[in-house]
């Protein structure tokens, strides 16, 4: 079986461009912590690959596609080449780069999870799959220059139109499988669970949805500690 998105030719360059915008963001992470040429070079690679690197990892790939793919492996290469030099206006397109990172995470949730249902996992371990895929990268990233993982950092939605992205993948991927519709109208359906994460993400950015925490207690309502016999003769001294 092949996978819907990668059999596409226009979603396969837009795969490169997504490779290429994600790496244009992880090197300019890189740029601000002033690290030289290899250190950005490593950081755009990590950024852009490294989220199907561990994937394929996880499922038994060797090589993984970070490193056996040519093409997204130069893709990195010219990635780091430009953020070194015009990251200043790089890091001016907020939007359009907010843009293009969420649809290299819609991309590599529906990819991932398509990929490990291929190699006949379970809906769930596919699920997980897609999740790393799509947030595996930017994970590498902070880690790798010492930073807070901004999927644990920005509260906005990011794991979460992922989450729901790799979900609707694998029922519609196991429809495909079923024969229960055709492949055209699973590439489709792929194309809408990509634009669906694409506008999730926008849009919690834009209008600053978050992703809510714990809930706020002021009151603790626990039993009291029950005194033995022998604490209560010590407070009686």
């Amino acid at each position: 079986m092949q996978l819907a998105l990668e059999s596409n030719v226009f979603f396969w360059a837009i795969e490169y461009i997504a490779t290429f915008c994600c790496g244009l963001l992880g090197g300019l992470c890189a740029v601000k912590k002033k690290y030289d040429f290899i250190a950005i070079l490593m950081t755009v690679w990590l950024t852009g690959l490294g989220g199907g690197i561990i994937r394929d990892v996880l499922l038994g790939i060797f090589p993984p596609v970070g490193v056996s793919d040519k093409g997204l492996v130069i893709t990195s290469l010219l990635a780091s080449v430009t953020v070194a030099i015009i990251y200043p206006e790089v890091d001016r397109l907020k939007w359009i780069m907010v843009a293009l990172d969420a649809l290299a995470l819609g991309l590599y949730a529906v990819n991932g999870t398509q990929k490990a249902l291929i190699y006949h996992t379970s809906g769930m371990t596919a699920v997980f799959m897609g999740l790393i895929t799509a947030i595996g990268g930017g994970l590498i990233r902070d880690i790798l220059i010492n930073d807070v993982p901004s999927v644990i950092r920005d509260s906005h939605w990011y794991a979460v139109p992922a989450l729901i992205g790799s979900v609707l993948t694998v029922f519609v991927t196991r429809a495909y499988q079923g024969g229960h519709i055709p492949f055209s109208l699973e590439v489709t359906f792929d194309i809408a669970i990509v634009a669906f994460v694409v506008i999730l993400r926008v849009l919690s950015v834009r209008f600053d949805w978050k992703v809510p925490g714990a809930i706020r207690r002021h009151h603790t309502y626990l039993p009291l500690p029950v005194k033995d016999d022998e604490d209560e003769k010590t407070d009686n001294r």
